[in-house]
């Protein structure tokens, strides 16, 4: 079982990184694959292809920790 002091660590890692990509994530581009429908009166994104990647990249930090 994990104690507190290493529970702790880890919770304030993930909310410094949350905030640090908060702060980033409107300066990225809109890379190739992400869906954007601009239209009168609407405006849709849809970043399948960022979360995608983001996605695996958290997959192989939480798969490395693990082990």
């Amino acid at each position: 079982m994990i104690d507190t002091g290493k529970l702790f660590l880890l919770l304030g890692t993930i909310f410094l990184l949350l905030g640090l990509l908060f702060n980033i994530m409107p300066k990225w581009p809109r890379i190739p694959g992400d869906i954007y429908i601009d239209r009168p009166g609407i405006k849709i994104y849809i970043p399948w292809l960022s979360s995608l990647i983001l996605s695996i990249i958290l997959t192989l930090i939480f798969n490395y920790f693990r082990k």
